[in-house]
């Protein structure tokens, strides 16, 4: 458990004041430096709670105890000391001054302060401006504003302010208006006061001309109230227009600038007012400073009126003149972006003039600054984005001038020009790739908007291929007669930046035809195009075997090329990916070979990659290859425990990949294609035939061992926390799915098998119902379990998210299908099946979970769905499924499994409208042999659908996750104690860990569940268990609790959170729900109470889950990285 602000205080002070006293030169002065964000660390924790305080076993009080006396110590620093160390004061002063969030009440380190101890901080630092020079006034004025929030309540300060502005002394003057700016931001009264003195000062002709820019600047932090900032706004406006000199006109324009972003009622006035300061009369540096309020107003999102045409006319000027300085052009796009973004779809077709502005944005393009010329065809971008929804602006776009192609044709252009100059000088180019990677990703926006242009962005990625191939020529050809040149250096870099610009754009080929494929635009002629490009890639001898590797396997990608169209005179016939086998036995053969070649070369990271893209796209032997072979050269232990896991998944997945392919399988064995309920062992069949059903069952048993085995490797030996969290924990349900469908298969025998044992046919019936309805239950019960993991890992990639989503649709398509495959209501009540109720509702139940999933997609299924569900059972509650699973169904996975819903709804709603009239046993035969035979095609034609690997799996950070410590109320040495017959008490913190920067998630609030049981007794006080052998999700509760936990944090985002100990109907099961209100470190505190009052002597391990919700709404599930604490129960 970290230690807190409130738990440092102490330590901090002790070591100021050892500073203070030290003799050692500079020492002082480093340390009221360093203060300064240890005063920050302060003023953001929140006030210290009694939970706090037991937490650090700290008495309460103690931390404004020695706050106060930090403060002190720097007020009696500043009384005594001399002006370096004053000035050292008043920078760390400043320095927390600057970090406050202006926006909310200042409730930081100062303000925890006694009255008292504020008017000795005031009167010490009023000794030194009584008896100092000008510069120690100026100094104490300083400090002065920086306790604005007590100081102004001082009469005395106040005056001493006031009387200052009017000093003979420059200094005094412009430290006297820092500190009037700092009270009136705070104080009505005192801001009319200082805008009637600044009125007076700026209309002078005595005041000064650096004063009276210091007062201009001031004018920005007289807005207290609405009237005194509109009063202000229009002062400074009547200034700014009377006064002709550039430095003040500048000061003032930021300042009532920064007024008129508070209301929108001033922002539209004042952007016409703006407008005026652009004119080319005006020079470089006002217009400069005008764009900058311009896009000031314009990022603070308060500037809603309709769009001034004046304003954007004055732009395109501005960026047509010829003499425009750089940082002037860079603000000019940068404001007209803003606008751009900002306006109303439906303009009329008069507001941009596309042939000029193109004309500007592709000189501006030329610019040998990168930023400009990037920002420049930025700007066309989000114009062609804008107007690609607006009716009137249609046809201007695609008749008049095409713009999103010229778009595509621009950026192509500029990536040539980027490219050809470090390739012919053979010179890596800090600039280039970056450069590169934004306009590649500007044409995956631009795309996205404009699908149909998807085969001029090709044709010109093939464009952009054969120039680099034509400048190497070249190169080479030049190397022939100039000696120098040769030098292996040069051509060894000229290779290294052929080798990543050819991966940058096989990843935007990647994700382009990803694109396409959610917009089921693939089509033969997109195959055709990419096919060519990749084999004119391949011929050459130009790039290295890993990008002839990469590029074989793009063609191999059966996500992206499942679903094509095929075009012939006019009409489009699609094929569906299930039925379609794209999967090339002799085109991954080409891709082994370059693999081959790669590793003979010893290139082992990127082999590596290459496998990894190739288990990402479903290319499961050439995973299988790579890894095996990678196996062999790593020396580190847990190096060779990650590839030899690979192996064993990559094998289990190729298994499954075997049952999909036609019958020219990679190996000698032939599998077949479609399986009926008599290849399962009919009686009269064949002994081949018989095998049919028996080789899919052996060869998913074999491949379920294989993923079981890469499972075991990763849990061996995991000493360092929680390596491989996702890994496993994805490993765990992949196998728990693949041994779930061989156990159906297993069933669906052994059915066939008591046939032939002439059981009776409603003994048969009764325990293949019972068998059938558990494993339906496991499936929805998986189906939760990948949910869970996707809400779990707040770092993880759309893509992989999808793919997890797509996973759990499944278990809940393969787990309904399962429950009705035998379901008929008149006999189902009369089986035991898995505890009191569920047999009732067994119908209810699967049907629920599968609307939750299918709700947007297609509703004729739905209804199908909802037809099938009896009356009378318990309301649909589809809580727990949201927007994330939702947003899967434009994955290619998604899209198979929901075609094969379909199917699989409509059969088991005419399967159930059969089996309402059976009568007698020779019905039952009947129903029961078609909604086998109806299960037994479903989950053919699920096993036709392709697997891959989500990208996440290959990331080995750890996760991000949360770890509980506790602490009993009462401290005691032997740990967390509890009298027989007594509640436990217990003082919390949760404490995120292995957060990172760069994750876009903000949250402050989080809920946590704890738990106990009496079967969570242990043998003896083992403490805490070792990290490495616990893990959240092998809890046999933890859907349920995770199901308890959202339901009350999303009734606690509503109404007051009640955090009281609760025991449930069973008398054997307590818990307690608890809110966490998070600092800017991640840790909160809380309290807890749990009525163990009714749990035997002996020693009881607690249990919890954590959630919270982000700033868009998403509910995530936190995993616990350290198991709950261990209390005691002892007899009186």
């Amino acid at each position: 458990m970290e230690r807190n602000s409130a738990a440092c205080v102490m330590e901090w002070s002790i070591e100021l004041e050892k500073a203070l006293r030290s003799t050692k030169p500079g020492r002082k002065l480093e340390a009221i430096l360093e203060i300064g964000p240890k005063l920050v660390r302060l003023s953001r924790e929140p006030e210290c709670s009694p939970v706090i305080y037991h937490m650090f076993d700290l008495i309460p009080g103690e931390d404004k105890l020695f706050s106060n006396a930090i403060v002190l110590r720097l007020a009696n620093a500043f009384e005594t000391g001399d002006k370096h160390t004053r000035l050292c004061i008043l920078k760390a002063f400043l320095y927390e001054y600057r970090k406050r969030n202006k926006r909310k009440e200042y409730r930081g380190v100062l303000s925890k302060t006694e009255a008292n101890v504020q008017i000795e901080f005031l009167g010490r630092v009023k000794v030194v401006f009584d008896s100092g020079d000008v510069e120690d006034r100026a100094l104490a004025l300083g400090l002065f504003g920086c306790w604005a929030h007590f100081a102004k309540d001082s009469p005395s300060i106040r005056y001493l302010v006031l009387s200052s502005m009017v000093s003979p002394h420059t200094l005094e003057v412009k430290a006297s208006l820092f500190a009037a700016g700092c009270f009136a931001e705070l104080s009505e009264d005192f801001a009319r006061v200082v805008l009637e003195m600044l009125l007076h000062m700026m209309n002078s002709p005595e005041t000064l001309p650096s004063i009276r820019l210091a007062g201009a600047r001031v004018f920005a932090e007289v807005g207290f109230s609405h009237s005194i900032a509109n009063n202000a706004y229009k002062t400074g406006v009547k200034l700014l227009l009377e006064c002709s000199d550039e430095d003040y006109q500048v000061a003032m324009l930021v300042s009532i600038s920064k007024l008129a972003s508070r209301s929108t009622i001033l922002t539209s006035e004042h952007a016409d007012l703006l407008v005026l300061f652009l004119n080319k009369e005006k020079t470089f540096h006002l217009r400069g400073t005008t764009l900058r309020c311009l896009h000031y107003i314009f990022s603070k999102g308060m500037y809603h009126v309709p769009l001034n045409t004046s304003l954007v006319n004055t732009l395109f000027s501005m960026l047509d003149e010829p003499q425009l300085p750089s940082h002037m052009l860079f603000q000019a796009l940068q404001t007209l972006r803003k606008i751009i973004l900002r306006i109303h779809p439906n303009l009329p077709s008069d507001v941009f003039e596309s042939s000029k502005l193109l004309s500007i944005a592709t000189n501006v393009s030329a610019s040998p600054i990168t930023s400009e010329s990037m920002l420049a065809i930025s700007v066309l971008v989000d114009i062609s984005r804008k107007l690609r929804g607006s009716t009137q602006m249609e046809s201007f776009v695609h008749s008049e001038s095409h713009l999103p192609s010229r778009v595509i044709l621009l950026i192509i252009d500029q990536i040539t020009l980027t490219v050809k100059p470090v390739l012919v000088l053979c010179q890596i180019d800090s600039v280039m790739l970056p450069k590169v990677n934004f306009l590649l990703d500007l044409l995956i926006i631009l795309n996205r908007e404009y699908p149909d242009l998807h085969l001029l962005v090709l044709d010109q990625i093939f464009g952009l291929i054969k120039s680099i191939l034509i400048v190497h020529d070249n190169v080479m050809a030049t190397t022939d007669t100039d000696a120098f040149v040769h030098d292996n250096a040069d051509l060894k870099e000229s290779s290294v930046i052929r080798s990543k610009l050819v991966f940058r754009i096989y990843r935007f080929l990647i994700t382009f035809l990803e694109n396409l494929s959610e917009a089921e635009a693939i089509s033969t002629k997109v195959f055709d195009k990419v096919k060519i490009l990749v084999e004119h890639i391949c011929q050459s001898n130009l790039f290295e075997c890993y990008a002839y590797t990469i590029y074989s396997l793009l063609l191999q990608h059966q996500f992206i090329w499942g679903h094509l169209v095929h075009e012939s005179e006019g009409s489009c016939n699609r094929l569906s990916g299930i039925s379609l086998h794209s999967y090339s036995v002799e085109h991954e053969t080409h891709v082994i070979e370059f693999a081959k070649r790669m590793l003979t070369e010893k290139n082992s990271w990127p082999a590596y990659r290459v496998g990894t893209y190739a288990a990402c796209q479903g290319a499961w032997h050439t995973t299988t290859f790579i890894f095996e072979q990678l196996v062999k050269r790593v020396c580190s232990d847990l190096c060779c425990r990650w590839l030899k896991s690979l192996v064993h998944y990559a094998h289990g997945e190729w298994k499954c990949e075997l049952l999909r392919l036609p019958k020219q399988g990679l190996e000698t064995r032939k599998f077949p294609l479609t399986l009926s309920i008599d290849d399962l062992g009919e009686i009269g069949q064949d002994a081949a035939c018989n095998k049919k059903g028996h080789i899919y069952s052996k060869e998913l048993a074999a491949a379920y061992n294989s993923i079981c085995s890469s499972l075991e490797t990763l849990r061996v030996d995991v000493t360092t926390g929680q390596s491989f969290y996702f890994q496993r924990w994805f490993l765990s349900l992949r196998a728990k799915l693949l041994g779930a469908v061989v156990d159906i298969l297993n069933i669906l025998r052994n059915i066939i098998k008591n046939r032939q044992g002439q059981k009776s046919s409603m003994v048969e019936y009764f325990i293949s119902v019972q068998k059938l309805t558990q494993i339906s239950l496991q499936l929805k019960r998986l189906a939760q379990e990948f949910d869970l993991v996707t809400t779990s890992f707040i770092d993880i990639d759309k893509k992989s998210s999808s793919i997890i989503s797509a996973l759990a649709i499944s278990c809940s398509l393969l787990a309904f299908c399962s429950g009705f495959a035998l379901y008929i209501p008149s006999l189902a009540n009369r089986v035991a099946i898995c505890g009191p109720g569920v047999a009732n509702n067994i119908d209810t139940i699967l049907i629920q979970n599968l609307v939750g999933r299918l709700w947007h997609s297609n509703h004729e299924t739905i209804t199908d769905l909802c037809l099938l569900w009896e009356a009378g059972g318990k309301p649909f509650d589809c809580f727990h499924f949201r927007s994330r699973i939702q947003a899967c169904e434009n994955c290619s996975e998604a899209r198979d499994i929901l075609r094969v819903s379909s199917d699989a709804v409509s059969g088991f709603s005419g399967v159930k409208s059969k089996s309402n009239r059976v009568q007698n046993e020779e019905g039952l035969t009947e129903v029961t042999k078609d909604g086998l035979q109806l299960l037994l095609e479903i989950l053919m034609k699920w096993m036709q659908i392709p697997f891959r690997t989500p990208k996440y799996f290959f990331n080995l950070r750890p996760c991000l996750g949360s770890e509980l410590f506790a602490v009993n109320e009462t401290r005691n040495p032997d740990g967390i104690c509890v009298s027989l017959g007594f509640h436990l008490s217990l003082n919390l913190c949760l404490q995120l860990r292995n957060a990172r920067p760069g994750i876009s998630v903000r949250f402050k609030k989080f809920y946590c569940m704890l738990y106990c049981k009496l079967s969570f007794m242990e043998p003896r006080a083992s403490g805490e268990q070792e990290l490495g052998t616990y893990q959240a999700w092998e809890t046999d509760d933890m859907v349920e609790i995770s199901e308890k936990l959202l339901k009350y944090a999303s009734e606690c985002s509503t109404k007051k959170s009640n955090k009281r100990g609760r025991r449930s109907d069973d008398e054997d099961f307590v818990y307690s729900f608890v809110c966490f209100e998070l600092n800017d470190r991640g840790q909160g505190f809380s309290s807890c109470l749990l009525d163990v009052s009714g749990f035997p002597v002996g020693y009881y391990r607690i249990k919890w889950y954590s959630c919270c919700f982000d700033n868009q709404g998403e509910c995530w599930t936190l995993p616990p990285l350290n198991p709950g604490p261990v209390f005691t129960v002892q007899s009186l």
